[in-house]
């Protein structure tokens, strides 16, 4: 569905990513893991329109991403769910929400997919009157997932939804990325959290300095060997 192709992106002068090559399947959950500054929320941020391209290319269903504003993105099926819980604070939840349905494609069907975004995050239909600067941190994880969703992505683009979270919570989304997995949504995950992110995972990649560093399907990932290569103590070893 979606391939990187020896892409190159960064910030002005300074490039994070290397001649990077990634391809993700439809239907798939395809994890990116890796330490910070490894270059994950750059590609991120390069695949949704949000950073230029400084060489190679991104081609979605085959088409070109290269010259693809942001803004247009959510129109062509894919939608980036951003690190950090980005939520409007000032609004209410259910505004939140019903922000996520600004494209032209799912305003139609803005109410039926409230239902379902509910249906999925019970505790935001409970809070679906109050302030999202009110919402704990896991609750506006939910909401920040939940706007996403209110596109009608098919393809996610989701980063670090375990950051800073308790565990409980933790394990609540990671069951949510599952049930949306077995809805048939696209999703590539950027998360630290290796295991969980294993467990959800069909494919994973390891990025570190801008550059992948493993790519196997997840149910062949061993941990320790994952970790190894994660911290480089395998390259230390080996040197």
């Amino acid at each position: 569905m979606l391939e990187v192709q020896r892409l190159r992106a960064g910030y002005g002068a300074i490039t994070i990513l290397w001649d990077v090559d990634l391809s993700f399947a439809a239907g798939r959950l395809t994890a990116i893991v890796g330490p910070n500054g490894a270059g994950k929320t750059t590609l991120l941020r390069a695949i949704s329109g949000l950073l230029p391209i400084q060489g190679g290319d991104i081609l979605l269903r085959g088409d070109s991403l290269r010259d693809t504003p942001a803004w247009d993105m959510p129109g062509r099926g894919m939608i980036l769910v951003p690190e950090g819980r980005l939520v409007f604070k000032d609004m209410t939840v259910e505004d939140n929400l019903l922000m996520g349905a600004f494209a032209p494609q799912a305003r139609p069907r803005a109410d039926d997919n409230l239902r379902q975004v509910y249906a999925l995050f019970p505790k935001l239909a409970q809070r679906r009157r109050q302030a999202a600067g009110s919402l704990s941190g896991g609750e506006a994880q939910m909401l920040a997932l939940g706007r996403g969703l209110m596109a009608e992505p098919q393809l996610l683009l989701i980063d670090e939804p375990s950051l800073g979270l308790a565990p409980v919570v933790v394990r609540e989304m990671f069951a949510v990325l599952a049930e949306l997995k077995r809805a048939g949504k696209t999703i590539v995950l950027v998360e630290q959290n290796t295991g969980g992110a294993l467990a959800v995972a069909d494919h994973v990649y390891l990025m570190q300095s801008g550059k992948v560093l493993l790519s196997q399907a997840a149910a062949e990932v061993e941990l320790d060997a994952l970790h190894d290569l994660y911290f480089s103590r395998g390259a230390a070893e080996a040197g």
